[in-house]
């Protein structure tokens, strides 16, 4: 007959668990603390090579997005107050907030020509042309960080993808599935018909007039009637240049 443990080893037992606890987290505790230090050590050589680069980072794009991917592997966010060690350092914060206004600006501006919807590349474009003159260079990623700013505001500012192209909105719309494949549609020439949506998409006309309607109201596409095949084209300002509207009879 097996025998049952007694109380002594039930005590040994319990006392053994008790110490591979202690010493587990003893183990974690020096681990923690290890990674604390290492981060202190990188935080502080970070803060070393940014003195040492500060007008590479202000002034080249490429570095600089180089420099924020460095940052993000110790945990250190340069845009997130304007005050501190970083913005007295290299002015970032500023750098990024100019920016942002900038880019409202431009949305604002462009709002009746695309509805609230640009195209990621127009956008730098005209910032770039926009900051003509200025030290600093600014790059696509650059913009990118300067809208993921402004998404405090609540005023609907969003990168989002349809397709091969990132489109910037400012506006609070959202964009269904079947808006997004009418839009990624159109980056072929700019334009899309009902037809096409039809034959590509294997949709009714009434689900596609329905969706085009939708997106017209919202202004983020155009009517362009008069050709002679009779055929409405509705173009998407923010996957077409506004200067090729009518530019195409065929």
């Amino acid at each position: 007959m097996r025998r049952r443990p007694g109380i002594g080893g039930l005590q040994t037992a319990a006392a053994a668990r008790d110490q591979y606890r202690l010493l587990g987290e003893n183990v974690a505790k020096i681990r923690t603390d290890l990674m604390k230090e290492q981060l202190a050590t990188f935080r502080s050589q970070l803060e070393d090579f940014a003195r040492k680069h500060k007008n590479d980072i202000r002034k080249n794009p490429a570095f600089r997005s180089q420099f924020h991917e460095m940052c993000a592997k110790v945990g250190v966010d340069p845009l997130a107050s304007n005050k501190g060690f970083w913005a007295e350092l290299l002015g970032i914060g500023d750098f990024y907030y100019e920016i942002g206004v900038q880019i409202v600006e431009i949305c604002l501006a462009t709002r009746a020509q695309n509805g609230g919807l640009i195209n990621l590349q127009e956008l730098c474009s005209l910032l770039r042309r926009k900051r003509k003159g200025s030290r600093e260079a600014v790059s696509e990623d650059d913009c990118l960080r300067a809208i993921s700013k402004l998404k405090v505001l609540g005023s609907g500012f969003e990168v989002i993808s349809v397709g091969k192209k990132k489109l910037v909105r400012s506006v609070p719309t959202e964009l269904n599935k079947d808006h997004n494949e009418i839009i990624e549609l159109a980056q072929a020439q700019g334009f899309v018909t009902v037809n096409e949506l039809e034959r590509q998409l294997s949709w009714t006309s009434g689900r596609a007039i329905d969706a085009l309607e939708t997106l017209l109201e919202e202004g983020f596409a155009m009517i362009d009637d008069g050709h002679r095949d009779g055929r409405r084209r509705y173009w998407f300002p923010c996957v077409s240049s506004i200067s090729s509207l009518g530019g195409n009879d065929a």
